[in-house]
Parts: structure tokens; sequence; C-alpha cells
């Protein structure tokens, strides 16, 4: 039976207005990725979103609680580097393939994402902290599952700390390459994809009282 237009009607408000959401993020995150979050105004994000300026107070609020959503959205996609497990593919492969992602995604984000890890702008917010520490969690868990070593819920602490100290490092990286240009994106890929085995290899057999790892995959 055919949908009556006041069925037709009562739906399209609601795709508008989760259209203009989505034009909205989207400007944002542009726009705080090129300049930063204290150099961005929302007349600028309401503009490049092609919204009126009341519309972003109506959806997000105020700028900081934009801001937290762009980077809310940003460490989904920092979470989605690390690969599935893909049958015949080595973990050497699948993190290097997470690294190369993981790079991709923090060169397109430069601004947001060195100001939403402290390196500027709203830095140590713990609102945003909450929403990186989530997404570190997630990478962490997600890596055991790529390394072969999960499922994660049964992985011992110690590789879950080792893998989350990773995860600081390669924060650390990142931003030797994207704010103080002391190496470049590839010699940073290069650095990161050998840290990983030797963390989990050498580093990890060196902690005493530790608990064995074993591979949960088949070779």
């Amino acid at each position: 039976m055919a949908a009556r237009p006041a069925d037709s009607a009562a739906v399209a408000p609601r795709s508008d207005a989760d259209e203009r959401r989505k034009r909205i993020l989207s400007a944002a995150r542009a726009l705080f990725s090129e300049r930063g979050f204290s150099d961005v105004s929302t007349i600028e994000i309401a503009s490049e979103a092609g919204v009126a300026r009341g519309l972003i107070n109506h959806y997000y609020g105020t700028k900081r609680e934009l801001y937290v959503e762009v980077v809310r959205e940003m460490v989904r996609f920092r979470s989605q580097p690390v690969p599935e497990y893909v049958d015949g593919a080595t973990p050497q492969a699948r993190t290097d393939e997470s690294i190369d992602r993981w790079l991709e995604m923090v060169e397109r984000n430069r601004e947001a994402w060195l100001a939403a890890v402290g390196a500027e702008g709203l830095g140590h917010d713990p609102e945003i902290e909450g929403v990186l520490d989530e997404a570190r969690e997630e990478a962490t868990t997600r890596l055991i599952q790529v390394l072969g070593l999960g499922p994660a819920a049964d992985a011992p602490p110690e590789l879950h700390a080792i893998l989350r100290a990773y995860g600081g490092m390669a924060e650390a990286a990142t931003r030797e390459w994207l704010e103080r240009d002391r190496w470049s994106r590839e010699q940073v890929a290069a650095f990161l994809k050998a840290a990983l085995p030797e963390l989990v290899g050498t580093a990890y057999e060196a902690i005493p009282g530790k608990t064995p790892t074993e591979p949960k995959e088949k070779r």
C-alpha cells in the first residue's frame, strides 16, 4: 500500500535535520583541522556548512561541545585503522596496514588531532580525555586481535599495558613528525612498524613475573 503524502512529509524534516547535522560536523572538522579550535568561529563553521549559525547551537550547543563531537568522530576513524583479521594475512602485514591508515588519518586531520592530544587548543579537557581514553582502549583491544593474541578479554594485563604504552609512543612519535618536523611520514611509519614486534616480543619477555602470551590464530 502506497504511503500517504502526510507520511512522506513527516519523514522529510528528520532527513533534512540529519543532513544539516552532518554538514555542520563535516565543516567543523575541516576547519578545526586546518587552524585549530581557538582560530575557528561558529560563524565560519555555519558559512562553510551552508546553514544558519543558530543551527549550530540548536544541534550541538557551544563551540566547545561541537569540538568534542568532532574529536569523537575523528577517533572513531582512529580505532578503525586496526584492520580486522583477514585469513592468510600475517600479523605483521595487518599491523603495517593499521599503521599506514593511522598516519593517513592524523595527517588528514592534523590540527584537530594535535589539539585533541594536548598539543594546543582545549588540550587536557576532561571530556576530551575521556573520549580519547575510550578510543585508546578500543585500539589496544583490536591490536591484540590483529597480532593473533586475542580475544582481548583473555589477554594478560601486561600485554594490555604494553600496547597502551605503544599507543602513547605512537602519539608522541607522530607529534615529532607533524608538530616538530623532526622526521618524515615514511620515517615515522618505519619506526612504528619496527617497534611493535620488539615490544610484544623482546620487551614483553623481559617483564618479570609476566603472563606468557600464546598466539590464538593458526599460522
